[in-house]
């Protein structure tokens, strides 16, 4: 069904307002997919945070002018899904990445991260970006690992000192 231009230009700046505060953005083509798989992503989409749209490529090229996701706009040709992380921003490409490994319907075609236009074999590097509590895990053991190898180093000397004696303690029980 054709949209009147107050929808187009609604859904525009629905669009727009999402790509501007999204981290990362990956258009992928759905052909073939069924009504059944499509709901499924975009279930799968809702609970990971992604802001999933199946969008008309010239209404797409209007509303991802200004934001970082410029450079994807010359990739937007056939029929394509718009997928935006908002918070983390491997979401996305995790999503279609794994969605695409069921459904080979799916195909990715272009990913953005950060201002960049890159190649759909990049989306393996970008789905394995690190959530952000992953991140936050792994920051965490960085700053912990100095002070831990500290305790331990300073602890040595008498654990050494007590397995010592226990040592002797055998020895001249034995």
């Amino acid at each position: 069904m054709a949209l009147r231009l107050d929808d187009k230009k609604a859904l525009v700046a629905e669009i727009n307002s999402v790509a501007t505060n999204a981290q990362s953005v990956v258009a992928a083509e759905y052909r073939g997919l069924t009504v059944t798989q499509m709901t499924s992503l975009r279930s799968k989409a809702r609970s990971s945070g992604v802001y999933l749209r199946v969008v008309k490529n010239t209404l797409a090229r209007r509303a991802i002018e200004g934001t970082q996701f410029e450079c994807v706009r010359d990739s937007l040709k056939g029929p394509l899904l718009l997928a935006f992380s908002k918070d983390d921003p491997g979401a996305a490409a995790r999503l279609v990445r794994d969605f695409a490994r069921e459904h080979e319907k799916l195909v990715p075609k272009v990913v953005s991260l950060g201002g960049t236009a890159l190649p759909a074999k990049e989306i393996d590097k970008i789905a394995s970006l690190p959530t952000r509590m992953e991140a936050l895990s792994q920051l965490a053991g960085v700053l912990m690992a100095p002070i831990s190898k500290f305790v331990r180093t300073v602890a040595e000397p008498h654990a050494k000192l007590v397995r010592t004696i226990a040592a002797v303690k055998d020895q001249k029980a034995g």
